[in-house]
C-alpha cells in the first residue's frame, strides 16, 4: 500500500471516529496507529489527523507505561477550568450563610422567608458578588454535607412526668382485661374527610395516561360537607367498628359509635363481659376533662349493666394508641389517590380495609345529628358513678352503672 493510500486511510477511520472520541482517547488512539505503522508512523498520522507530533509523542509514552500507571485524565493536573470555589475563596462561607442564616450569624437574611431553591440560592449569591450557577450550588451544598429532606415528626413538646407510668398502666388495666376474658377497646377520631371529587394524596393503579380528573380547588362542598370517622379497635380479636358520621365530632357521637360496636360485634365477641376497658386520647372528643364524655359513658353503662373502665393517655401522646397504627394507617393506604365522591363510598372503602395479619374492618353512616356545645350542669355531672383509680384518677377512672 503506498504511502499516500495509508494517509488516505487512516485519515478515512479518523473522520468516523472523531466526534466519538475525547481528548484523551483521540491522542492514544493516534499513538496506537503510529506504533502499528513502524517507521515513520508518527508523520503519517500527523499528516493524515492533523494531531501535533507532540500530541502523538505524548500518547506513545502513556502507552508505553504499566497499566496501573495509566490515568484517565485527559488533561495534564491543574489543567482545565478552574472551580468556582478556587475562583471565589469565600463562596462557601456566602452560601453557608444563606442556607443557615440563624447558625451562622445572618438573621437578616434575605433568603431566611423563603424557598431556598438551588435557583434561588444561585441568583443571591450573584446578587452578593459571587456569580455560580444552581449546578454549582447544588455541588457544593452536597460536598458541605447538605441533602433535600422533608420535616421529621419527632418533637412532642414538654412530655409529662408520669407518661412511662400511664404507659405501663394502660399496659396492664389491658392484660388483666385480656386474662379474664374481657373486652379492652381502643377508640379515637380519625381526621375529618372533606366529601366530593377533591384530589386525595397518594397514588394508585389506572391506564396509563389516565388518571382520575378532580377539581382544581379544595374548597368543601357545603351541600356533602365533611365525614368524620369514629373508630373502635378490638384489642384482642383485632376487629374494628367505624361510625362515619355527618355531624360533629362530638362526645355523645363518640358514645354512640362504643354503642353501635357493642350491637354489632362487641355483644357476640364478649357475651360475658362484666368491664369493658376504653382506651382513649386526653384529648377531644373522648378528652378526659371533657363532662359529657363521661355522663354518656354513665348512660352507656346502664344500657349494657357492666362497668366501663377508662383510661386515657398522657397529653402529646395520641399516636400511641392503638388504634392509630393497627387501623387508621391502613385505612388511608386503602383509599390513597381515590377522591372520596360521597359518604357511602367512604363506608365502603373503611370497610373494606384489610391486613395481612387478618384485620377485619366494619363501616356504617351515622346520619344523626349531634349538637355541639352541649353543657353539663354539676347536678347533672354529681349524679355519675365515678370512681376514679388510685394512680391519676383524673386519666384512669371506673363508671358502674345504676
Amino acid at each position: 500500500m503506498t504511502d499516500q493510500r495509508i494517509v488516505e486511510w487512516i485519515r478515512h477511520k479518523f473522520q468516523g471516529l472523531a466526534s466519538e472520541l475525547s481528548e484523551l482517547m483521540r491522542r492514544r488512539w493516534a499513538a496506537v496507529e503510529a506504533i502499528s505503522l513502524g517507521r515513520g508512523g508518527i508523520s503519517v498520522v500527523c499528516v493524515a489527523t492533523g494531531i501535533a507530533r507532540s500530541t502523538i509523542r505524548r500518547g506513545i509514552r502513556e502507552l508505553e507505561r504499566a497499566p496501573a500507571e495509566l490515568s484517565t485524565r485527559q488533561r495534564r493536573p491543574g489543567g482545565g477550568r478552574k472551580p468556582a470555589e478556587s475562583l471565589q475563596p469565600r463562596l462557601k462561607q456566602a452560601l453557608e450563610r444563606l442556607v443557615e442564616p440563624t447558625s451562622r450569624g445572618d438573621p437578616q437574611s434575605p433568603l431566611r422567608w423563603t424557598c431556598r431553591s438551588t435557583r434561588r440560592l444561585a441568583q443571591e449569591l450573584t446578587t452578593q458578588g459571587y456569580p455560580v450557577t444552581s449546578k454549582t450550588v447544588g455541588r457544593l451544598l452536597k460536598q458541605a454535607g447538605y441533602s433535600l429532606q422533608a420535616n421529621r415528626k419527632t418533637r412532642e413538646g414538654a412530655s409529662h412526668p408520669d407518661r412511662d407510668r400511664q404507659f405501663r398502666y394502660i399496659n396492664r388495666r389491658i392484660m388483666a382485661q385480656h386474662r379474664h376474658g374481657q373486652p379492652a377497646v381502643s377508640v379515637d377520631t380519625k381526621k375529618k374527610e372533606t366529601v366530593g371529587n377533591m384530589k386525595n394524596p397518594g397514588r394508585t393503579w389506572r391506564p396509563q395516561g389516565r388518571p382520575t380528573e378532580v377539581d382544581v380547588h379544595d374548597f368543601p362542598d357545603p351541600r356533602k360537607g365533611k365525614a368524620v370517622p369514629y373508630g373502635v379497635y378490638d384489642l384482642r380479636h383485632d376487629e374494628a367498628w367505624v361510625s362515619v358520621g355527618i355531624s360533629s365530632d362530638t362526645a355523645e357521637f363518640a358514645v354512640a359509635s362504643i354503642r353501635r360496636w357493642w350491637d354489632e360485634l362487641g355483644d357476640r365477641r364478649h357475651p360475658r363481659a362484666q368491664r369493658l376497658l376504653i382506651t382513649a386520647d386526653c384529648g377531644g372528643s373522648n378528652s378526659s376533662r371533657n363532662r359529657l364524655w363521661k355522663v354518656e359513658l354513665q348512660q352507656l353503662s346502664n344500657e349494657l349493666g357492666v362497668e366501663i373502665e377508662v383510661c386515657h393517655f398522657p397529653p402529646g401522646t395520641s399516636k400511641w394508641n392503638k388504634i392509630e397504627h393497627r387501623l387508621f394507617c391502613h385505612v388511608t393506604r386503602n383509599w390513597q389517590g381515590q377522591p372520596l365522591q360521597d359518604y357511602q363510598m367512604i363506608v365502603n372503602l373503611i370497610g373494606s380495609t384489610t391486613t395481612e395479619t387478618g384485620l377485619k374492618v366494619y363501616a356504617e353512616l351515622d346520619a344523626s345529628k349531634y349538637e355541639k356545645g352541649r353543657k353539663v350542669s354539676d347536678e347533672e355531672f354529681a349524679l355519675i358513678r365515678l370512681r376514679p383509680a388510685k394512680f391519676h384518677g383524673d386519666w384512669n377512672y371506673v363508671i358502674r352503672p345504676f
